[in-house]
């Protein structure tokens, strides 16, 4: 008898959990091979302040097959995803959040397709973003234009983290053990054969999402310097490009300075492609700064997550 274990990261979600928990159930127990399936849920509180983990431990007492782990603050998504994959011990493992964005009626048709042996991963995507901003949707869609742009490692626009893997796949994941993590990105570097399911997209259940534009913003720059080092050989081709722009304009001042008597003249000009240039330079500077600060981290070992509390 296999079993399953579904991973749920967690920040905030006390009202949605127990919907959640019921519908997995529904699905779970009306399924015919699903039923006989063993299952744990390894929910992961993310540094909750609300009633989250207290549910969860009330639900731990009532259901055996409910684990969880309690972070000692908040660490982020990317950890608890961590945290939950290198917890479970299920022959399959399920990612999939609390607030209902991921479809529960999938997991039958995800395990059907993983149990034909042709998959080491049903993963799933949005075919459309109603719901969201257009602002946030044009510029989602766009960072995905851009890192496959410049990375070899190929995300899936769209891509949501609701996925099923076999325990393969999830231990070579686990060998990817840095600090700094961008799981979208994770997932499709280690390869195997991935078959995407594509759905319209659910609006959270309850709440408002705990990603802001800022945050996002953040996770999108994370996403591009973990893999690919493409940004360091632009600001250093845009660096070579000015550098003979301004011999070439040095040459232009001298020989009309022989040529006419006067050097050229324009201090708002000349103010303008200093700006210009610092800006560039600025730029380039801090892309650097972000692969150094990359380094930094890693190199300080820091432990990805620390656990306060947990029944495992």
């Amino acid at each position: 008898m296999d079993l399953i274990s579904i991973v749920i990261p967690c920040l905030n979600e006390e009202k949605n959990i127990p919907i959640y928990f019921k519908e997995v159930s529904k699905v779970i127990n009306g399924d015919a091979e699903l039923s006989n399936l063993s299952f744990e849920l390894i929910f992961i509180d993310d540094g909750s302040d609300d009633k989250t983990l207290e549910l969860i431990k009330k639900l731990s007492k009532e259901h055996e097959q409910i684990k969880f782990i309690s972070f000692s603050r908040n660490f982020g998504k990317e950890a608890a995803i961590y945290a939950g994959l290198k917890n479970s011990s299920g022959d399959f493992i399920i990612l999939m959040d609390a607030d209902l964005q991921d479809p529960p009626p999938l997991l039958p048709q995800m395990y059907s397709l993983i149990k034909s042996g042709a998959y080491d991963c049903v993963a799933t995507r949005r075919t459309s973003r109603k719901g969201e901003p257009v602002i946030r949707s044009v510029l989602t869609r766009a960072f995905y234009k851009i890192i496959n742009m410049i990375s070899e490692t190929k995300i899936v626009d769209g891509a949501r983290d609701f996925r099923l893997m076999t325990r393969q796949m999830v231990n070579s994941i686990l060998k990817l053990s840095e600090y700094n993590r961008f799981s979208k990105g994770i997932f499709s570097w280690v390869g195997f054969e991935t078959k995407w399911l594509e759905y319209e997209n659910i609006e959270r259940h309850d709440g408002e999402t705990n990603w802001s534009f800022w945050k996002l913003l953040i996770y999108a720059i994370e996403g591009i310097t973990s893999f690919s080092t493409t940004p360091l050989y632009i600001s250093t081709i845009i660096g070579i490009v000015f550098s003979i722009l301004a011999v070439i304009f040095m040459i232009i001042i001298i020989i009309r300075t022989l040529l006419f008597g006067d050097a050229v003249v324009g201090w708002a000009s000349t103010m303008s492609v200093i700006l210009f240039l610092g800006g560039i330079q600025l730029f380039s500077i801090g892309i650097l700064g972000q692969y150094i600060s990359k380094t930094y981290l890693e190199t300080k070992n820091r432990p990805i997550y620390i656990c306060k509390e947990t029944n495992l």
